[in-house]
């Protein structure tokens, strides 16, 4: 049963390896005329309803049809069969979503076209590498929890829960500063990131309840204000194999974290916190050599 669960994990990520890029680009034409940080963190939000929402249903199905999961996953299937006729729809009605970012952003605010991507995005991905490799997941963070008799384990989805709407939050809130006062809102993401293990793999329910809100926080600027940065270091005909490089270097450095937090968690917790604020300190110096030079590529 282990492997075939992880067999399916497997397959999950690999499918939103495969539809993230083109979803990243297309969203970053669409938010070119409300604004990059808003458009991107309006859709994690969206994102994490869903993930609420799913959850929910599955937990009611279940409860009106005895534990049947026939009936169950085939509900699951309607918003699948909803979503792929939006999309049908959308792709008649703009054919070329590119035509958002043109009506809106002169040439000359736009990154320098290129047959290579541009020195900063690559710096900027080591950036996203050293953050994602220093942090901890919520899986090392829900043993921790159970193995230390914090909580029981009933408690532990409803804790995810949690740090998925601080998610939310988190995400709304920095794109709205990043479009605003550009990549500068970034430092708040190491600083995140230190955080959670030093308040997570204490011994007292507070500081650790706390330190799984603050993984909360870092993952919703992870997964909306991280990506916005993207569309506003390459030119749109690059954008895709930007997006690519970009899942790929993210894919790796969070398998690299968690093996990490996994490790070294049984080594020494202290050893642990100190290497990843190590990390994160790294990870700062190099949002400064990309992230306030960037500033201007389009917040003027």
């Amino acid at each position: 049963m282990l492997w075939a669960a992880c067999a399916l994990v497997i397959a999950e990520r690999v499918g939103k390896a495969v539809r993230s890029p083109a979803k990243d680009t297309l969203l970053s034409h669409a938010a070119a005329a409300t604004g990059l940080g808003k458009g991107f963190a309006v859709h994690e939000a969206l994102d994490q309803v869903g993930a609420l929402l799913g959850p929910l249903t599955v937990a009611g199905m279940l409860a009106l049809t005895g534990d049947d999961y026939g009936p169950t996953l085939a509900v699951l299937a309607v918003p699948g069969v909803a979503v792929l006729a939006l999309l049908v729809r959308l792709r008649r009605q703009v054919p070329d979503p590119a035509a958002y970012e043109r009506a809106v952003a002169p040439e000359s605010e736009k990154p320098l076209s290129g047959a290579r991507l541009p020195r900063d995005f690559w710096v900027y991905a080591s950036f996203t590498a050293a953050t994602m490799t220093g942090f901890a997941t919520f899986g090392v963070l829900s043993f921790h929890l159970v193995a230390r008799g914090l909580v029981p384990t009933a408690a532990v989805p409803l804790l995810y829960a949690a740090a998925m709407a601080v998610d939310a939050l988190a995400a709304l809130a920095t794109g709205w500063v990043y479009d605003r006062v550009g990549p500068r809102v970034l430092i708040v993401l190491p600083v995140l990131s230190a955080a959670v293990p030093a308040l997570a793999f204490t011994d007292s329910l507070a500081p650790v309840v706390l330190g799984a809100l603050v993984w909360g926080a870092a993952t919703g600027v992870q997964e909306s204000t991280l990506r916005a940065v993207v569309a506003d270091l390459v030119a749109p005909g690059r954008r895709a194999t930007a997006y690519g490089v970009f899942a790929a270097v993210v894919g790796v450095a969070a398998f690299a974290g968690g093996a990490l937090t996994g490790v070294l968690y049984d080594i020494s917790i202290p050893v642990l916190i100190a290497v990843v604020a190590g990390i994160q300190a790294a990870a700062v110096l190099l949002l400064a050599v990309t992230g306030f030079r960037s500033h201007g590529v389009r917040h003027k």
